[in-house]
């Protein structure tokens, strides 16, 4: 048997068993959905077999179509394999690394890019900012070489690495009427407006989390999508919010906003590197990874 198959056809046809959507596999390889449909075909014709199936809008792989699936994701891993292993032959001062960033980490991400891309200029960093449950997503289908986010849940078959502390904190507008209160109560937050982070964000679930634990209530309030949105809604006095002291240290020394004192808080939390376990590391993503855990804590303390 003869087969005249592309490399571009088994990343289609990878990219479809992870999403089950020609308009979403479109969308991220840059294709219109025509051209998606036009490579499963030809993979298809190529093989002499269906590899999917619809019903309504529902994409399943038969039965020939997860064999197929198998074999296809172990030639991109090889084919992944051996580009790290040139790499390690060129060096750590080439190379591309794909690093992701949960939204109130972009606070101090920024700075640690830049004096890592100080150190390895010939290292081309690709950088995704997005909410944790995104995050998640990326790790799960290995398309970043690693995140930095809070810590990630048990069972996920990864690597995860303390780095920083991120205590979180309730901040008001200077205006409130709690503002200058000691040692606030939680229940006096039962009547109390949060704004709230969208769902899939992590410091909503700590957030939700906390109050649950503590057996006390509050009001939710307006619905925002990242920590900058909701900085600017509690600027604005439409409400309180919880969020990483990180995120909203400008605006506390500018006095924008004020961190109430709140008996039981901070929460105390931390910043975590993770990977996949047993991924096999770049050069460069070795190097950040070494950079991040030696030199995090004193970069983004010494200002």
């Amino acid at each position: 048997m003869s087969l005249n198959i592309t490399l571009r056809q088994l990343v289609t046809f990878d990219s479809l068993a992870r999403h089950r959507n020609f308009t979403r596999v479109a969308d991220q390889m840059g294709l219109t959905q025509p051209a998606v449909s036009m490579q499963m075909k030809q993979l298809e014709n190529q093989l002499g077999v269906a590899l999917t199936e619809q019903t309504g809008k529902r994409i399943d792989l038969t039965e020939e179509g997860e064999e197929t699936l198998t074999c296809a994701r172990a030639i991109l891993q090889n084919l992944d394999d051996l580009e790290i292993a040139l790499d390690e032959r060129k060096g750590v001062r080439t190379g591309r690394l794909l690093i992701s960033v949960v939204t109130t980490v972009n606070t101090f991400a920024p700075k640690l890019l830049r004096t890592f891309q100080q150190e390895y200029p010939g290292v081309n960093i690709v950088l995704d900012v997005a909410n944790r449950k995104r995050l998640l997503h990326l790790l799960s289908e290995n398309e970043v070489d690693m995140v930095i986010m809070g810590k990630p849940p048990k069972g996920q078959d990864l690597k995860a690495e303390a780095i920083l502390e991120n205590p979180l904190v309730i901040v008001a507008h200077p205006d409130h009427p709690l503002a200058k209160k000691k040692r606030i109560s939680l229940s006096a937050f039962e009547n109390e407006t949060f704004i709230m982070r969208e769902p899939g964000s992590g410091t909503r679930s700590v957030m939700e989390r906390f109050f649950e634990e503590k057996k006390q209530t509050y009001v939710s309030g307006l619905e925002v999508s990242g920590a900058e949105a909701l900085k600017q809604c509690v600027q604005s006095g439409l409400g309180l919010g919880l969020m990483s002291r990180d995120a909203v240290m400008m605006e506390l020394e500018a006095g924008h906003v004020i961190e109430l004192d709140v008996a039981g808080l901070p929460i105390q939390r931390h910043w975590y590197l993770v990977h996949r376990k047993g991924k096999r590391l770049s050069p460069p993503a070795r190097a950040f990874k070494e950079f991040v855990l030696g030199e995090a804590e004193t970069l983004v303390q010494g200002g």
